[in-house]
């Protein structure tokens, strides 16, 4: 069975973004941005929440199609629907068994891509394997927290950290459940 990865920037204070979705404060670019982007290669699947996906409307993502050309899409909501849907692109409902169906299926790990309401969802349905967080040296003050409003308590183990010249750090954490 293959992990679920949770790759995703944050601030000090917990928040994957600001207010009103902001997430101008993170770090853009630089040699930790280019570690992720590599990193990204490694998956060929990708799961996120509604929100996350239509986030990407804002920069050019066009609805039904794929936000990550090589991978494959599942995109877990309960009324979206697209005129223009791409083979890629499959949206599917909150339901623990797909989740536990695209681990046995995937022939990668299954890069989660945000959303703090889906990551607390999967985390309380204990489907992250591995968390891969983004530090951005700041602190936003407010806006959607790492695990929305999840309030489960887990230990994690250190298993890498890699620091940048920019500020930005990914550090790699295994949960124990």
């Amino acid at each position: 069975m293959k992990n679920i990865v949770y790759y995703v920037a944050t601030s000090i204070d917990g928040f994957i973004s600001g207010p009103n979705e902001d997430i101008s404060g993170f770090t853009a670019a630089g040699d930790g941005v280019n570690k992720y982007l590599e990193d990204l290669k490694d998956f060929d699947t990708i799961i996120m929440g509604r929100k996350t996906y239509e986030f990407g409307y804002k920069y050019g993502l066009v609805p039904g199609q794929p936000a990550y050309p090589h991978m494959q899409h599942y995109i877990f909501s309960f009324g979206l629907q697209f005129e223009n849907q791409s083979e890629q692109v499959q949206v599917c409902k909150l339901d623990d068994n797909i989740i536990k169906d695209l681990r046995e299926k995937s022939k990668t790990d299954i890069y989660m891509c945000g959303g703090g309401k889906f990551a607390g969802w999967l985390l309380e349905n204990e489907q992250i394997d591995i968390v891969k967080i983004k530090l951005n040296p700041l602190i936003l003050g407010d806006g959607i927290r790492l695990f929305g409003s999840s309030n489960k308590q887990y230990q994690l183990k250190l298993v890498e950290s890699e620091s940048f010249d920019d500020g930005l750090s990914i550090n790699t954490y295994q949960i124990i459940y």
